[in-house]
C-alpha cells in the first residue's frame, strides 16, 4: 500500500493529468477520467461459525462504461477501503483501453481477513456480499472477477447467487470461474504468461539474451509463481522469491515447482533448503536483469527504491510503484513494463471468458494462448511505439494510450442531456 498520508487515487490521478501534456485534451475530459461514475458502499453481515454476527463493510466502484461494461476484479483484504478501491477501477479502465479489448472498469473488495475465516464463513461472507452488489453487477454492465484472496470457487458462488435471483444460470456474470461452470481454459495463469510475452518482447527490444537472464519475484501467488515458472521454463534464472513473510535466493537459480512444495507445505518460503533467508528489502538490493513485483500497490517505495539494481522491472501487480519510487527508477534508468501493459493479460482472457459464455462456444486452451500473445504484442508495440516517438517511460506512453482511447469514447458519445 502507499504511504497512509498519500492517496492511492490522487497518484493514479495524476499519472493521468500528467499523460495530457501530450494530449492537449479538453478539461473537462481529464475532469471525467479523473472521477469514478459510481461508488457503491454496502455492510456485509455475516454469521460466523462460533454464532456471533459481525459486520464487514464492502465495496464496488464502476469507474467508467465509456468503452463497454465495466470490468475489474473482487479482492478481500483487511486494507482494502474506497479510496484503493476507487483507484484499481480507473487503472482496470486504463489496462482494458490499452489492449484494446471493449470494458470499462470497476473493481470490488471486502475489508476482511480471509486468513483467519472458515471456507464456510467466506462462502457466507461471499454470497451476501455478491446480494448487495447485485444491483450493480451484470453480464451486459458490470462483470467481476477474482483478485487478491479471492479465487474461482469464490466466483462460483457469486456466480451461484446471482442465478438464484434471476432464477436462470448467468454464467457470464463473474469471470475466472471454474472451467466445469463456463470458465475459460488458461485464465489461471493468463495474467503471468501476458506478463511473460511483454518481457520477452522487451528483451528482443533491448537485445538482451533469455538464457540465464536473472529474475527475482516479488509474491508467491498466483501472478508471481506462474509469471516465475513459465520463466524457468524457458531458460531463465529465478534467483529470488518474495512473500510476505520473507524472501529467499539462490545466485545458481530456484526450482520454482521445489519451493512451491516447500511452501505449500510450511505456508512460507523462508526454510527452503536450497536458499538463503533474507528480508523482502534485503532481496530487492541484490542484482537482477528483471525484477517482477507481483503482490500489492505500493511495495516499491521511497524506503527501498533506492537499493535496486535492475535493468527491467515488470509490474504483475497493479501499481507496484510509488510516485515517488516511479521517479527513482526513471533516474536509475530501469526500464519500467507499467502493470496497465504488463498485468493485462487476465482481464484479456476474462474478456475471452466472457465472449465464450454469451456465445455458449468455447475454444481450446492453444487458440486461446494465440490469441492472448497477439493482443499483447500489438499493446507492447503501441506503447513502445508512443515512448519512442514522444522520448516518454512507458509507463507514461501506456496512460497516454489509455487515456486517448477512453477519451476518445467519452468526446464521441457525448454528455447527456
Amino acid at each position: 500500500m502507499p504511504c497512509p498520508e498519500v492517496s492511492f487515487f490522487k497518484e493514479v490521478a495524476t499519472t493521468i493529468e500528467h499523460a495530457n501534456k501530450y494530449l492537449n485534451l479538453p478539461k473537462s475530459v481529464i475532469d471525467r477520467l479523473t472521477t469514478p461514475r459510481r461508488s457503491l458502499i454496502v455492510s456485509v453481515p455475516v454469521k460466523m461459525d462460533d454464532g456471533r454476527i459481525e459486520f464487514f463493510k464492502g465495496y464496488r466502484v464502476q469507474y467508467d462504461f465509456a468503452r463497454g461494461p465495466a470490468k475489474g476484479g473482487i479482492r478481500y483484504h483487511p486494507r482494502v477501503n474506497l479510496d484503493e478501491i476507487t483507484a484499481l477501477a480507473a487503472l482496470m479502465t486504463l489496462k482494458c483501453a490499452v489492449v484494446d479489448i471493449p470494458f470499462g472498469g470497476a473493481k470490488g473488495g471486502v475489508e476482511c481477513d480471509p486468513t483467519v475465516m472458515s471456507r464456510d464463513e467466506i462462502e457466507r461472507l461471499t454470497r451476501r456480499y455478491a446480494y448487495e452488489i447485485a444491483i450493480l453487477i451484470g453480464p451486459e454492465t458490470d462483470i467481476p472477477a477474482p483478485d487478491v484472496y479471492t479465487d474461482e470457487q469464490i466466483m462460483a458462488w457469486v456466480m451461484d447467487t446471482y442465478s438464484m435471483m434471476k432464477g436462470y444460470p448467468v454464467p457470464g456474470i463473474v469471470t475466472g470461474k471454474p472451467v466445469s461452470l463456463g470458465g475459460s481454459l488458461g485464465r489461471t495463469k493468463a495474467t503471468s504468461a501476458g506478463l511473460v510475452t511483454t518481457v520477452l518482447e522487451t528483451l528482443k527490444h533491448l537485445n538482451i539474451p533469455l538464457e540465464g537472464l536473472t529474475v527475482t519475484v516479488l509474491g508467491f501467488g498466483k501472478v508471481g509463481y506462474h509469471a516465475a515458472r513459465i520463466l524457468h521454463d524457458k531458460g531463465a534464472r529465478v534467483i529470488g522469491l518474495a512473500d510476505s513473510k520473507g524472501a529467499i535466493y539462490n545466485p545458481q537459480g530456484l526450482d520454482i515447482d521445489a519451493v512451491s512444495l516447500h511452501k505449500n507445505t510450511t505456508g512460507a518460503l523462508s526454510g527452503f533448503k536450497e536458499s538463503e533467508d533474507l528480508s523482502v528489502n534485503e532481496l530487492l538490493t541484490i542484482e537482477c536483469d528483471c525484477l517482477i513485483p507481483a503482490a500489492l500497490e505500493g511495495q516499491i517505495n521511497a524506503k527501498n527504491v533506492g537499493g535496486i539494481k535492475t535493468r527491467i522491472m515488470a509490474e504483475g501487480a497493479n501499481n507496484p510503484a510509488t510516485l515517488e519510487a516511479d521517479r527513482v527508477l526513471k533516474e536509475k534508468g530501469v526500464f519500467l513494463l507499467p502493470g496497465v501493459l504488463a498485468n493485462a493479460g487476465g482481464v484479456v482472457v476474462s474478456y475471452f471468458e466472457w465472449v465464450q459464455d454469451l456465445q455458449r462456444f468455447f475454444w481450446n486452451e492453444s487458440e486461446i494462448d494465440t490469441r492472448l500473445q497477439s493482443i499483447m504484442k500489438k499493446a507492447f508495440k503501441e506503447v513502445l511505439d508512443i515512448s519512442l516517438e514522444k522520448q516518454v517511460d512507458m509507463r507514461t506512453a501506456a496512460t497516454v494510450l489509455g487515456v486517448k482511447r477512453v477519451a476518445e469514447a467519452v468526446m464521441i458519445r457525448g454528455l447527456y442531456p
